[in-house]
């Protein structure tokens, strides 16, 4: 078992961080994806509660005081630990698991109840690594544009680290494929930066949101590419969002009528 001692200025006593090889290819079958989308306040937990789920951020409230699990919780921005303290604690106290970002070590006077996992950004591809590279756990593009674009992909084993598309659901599906899942369900990946999470409440802090900047230099690109090169007959996805901007040929929609038949 390799696990690795940290320390957090904040938390009591170390934290103990596992191996990203110790949960690849532990599971395989259906997972949701519990994005904070407005479309999310649907989704019926209980009903669907023996099923694994992948959270992150703000989202981690739908499972608060309902004895729900996640099985992994999911956070690279080191600004939400420090905006919604309360949320981002509670989602270290009731998750299975969580995939940090090694900066979180600062901010997090709760140390993670589960197993805690860091992540790591995949590396930075040359143009003349081609365009794209031939390589069985990263699908990798180079995008046009300025310096500051990082390489957009899909990586099938977060040891080799992960790619960023500006929305961390699209992590929650990188986790969703190394943890050996084969079926993925979308819940709550709207995408509209015009209408509030849905656990957001009038009068309170909201979390900046940038996904009108991002969507069409990262999050579609990278949607793009898991569409054509990742989504397979061992590798599904569904969108259970019927107000998503993912197009419905990029990732197929589905209802939470069609979630009992395709499981």
């Amino acid at each position: 078992m390799d696990v690795a001692q940290i320390h957090s200025p904040l938390s009591k006593g170390p934290l103990h961080a596992r191996s990203l090889d110790e949960c690849r290819n532990i599971r395989k079958g259906p997972v949701f994806i519990i994005a904070s989308g407005a479309s999310a306040k649907d989704f019926p937990l209980e009903k669907f509660a023996d099923i694994p789920m992948i959270t992150m951020n703000g989202a981690i409230s739908m499972f608060i005081g309902t004895g729900v699990k996640p099985f992994f919780y999911a956070c690279t921005d080191q600004g939400f630990s420090r905006e919604q303290p309360e949320l981002f604690s509670d989602a270290m106290r009731i998750s299975e698991r969580v995939a940090l970002s090694a900066g979180h070590i600062w901010h997090t006077p709760v140390a993670p109840q589960g197993e805690l996992f860091f992540l790591n950004r995949a590396p930075r591809f040359s143009w003349s690594e081609m365009v794209f590279r031939s390589d069985k756990e990263l699908v990798s593009s180079r995008k046009l544009g300025n310096g500051r674009n990082r390489t957009l992909g899909f990586s099938k084993n977060l040891k080799r680290g992960f790619f960023d598309s500006r929305t961390v659901a699209y992590l929650a599906l990188q986790i969703a494929y190394h943890v050996g899942f084969t079926k993925v369900f979308l819940v709550g990946v709207d995408l509209n930066q015009s209408v509030s999470r849905f656990y957001e409440e009038p009068g309170q802090y909201v979390s900046p949101c940038l996904l009108d900047e991002h969507f069409y230099t990262r999050i579609l690109p990278s949607f793009e590419i898991l569409s054509k090169y990742v989504v397979n007959e061992d590798f599904q996805v569904y969108n259970l969002s019927g107000s998503s901007r993912i197009p419905g040929e990029l990732i197929p929609r589905a209802t939470f009528a069609d979630v009992d038949n395709l499981i």
